[in-house]
């Protein structure tokens, strides 16, 4: 199971996902399934806040567009 947040604004939808605190593993083509308004939970944007890759950072932040 994933832990997520969905949220919109401004006619977009996103999903965040704390993959710092859960390991998260996705390939795109899995994200893509995930993006689906029909089958999946839907979104324009998936973003992943995982760990920092360096120590003056809090977070690395990625953006996956659904397609």
């Amino acid at each position: 199971m994933i832990k997520f947040t969905k949220m919109h604004g401004l006619g977009n939808d996103f999903v965040v996902i704390d993959a710092i605190n859960q390991q998260i593993d996705l390939t795109a083509g899995q994200i893509k399934s995930l993006s689906d308004r029909h089958f999946g939970i839907g979104f324009d944007q998936l973003l992943m806040v995982e760990k920092p890759v360096s120590k003056n950072a809090d977070f690395k932040y990625r953006i996956f567009n659904a397609d």
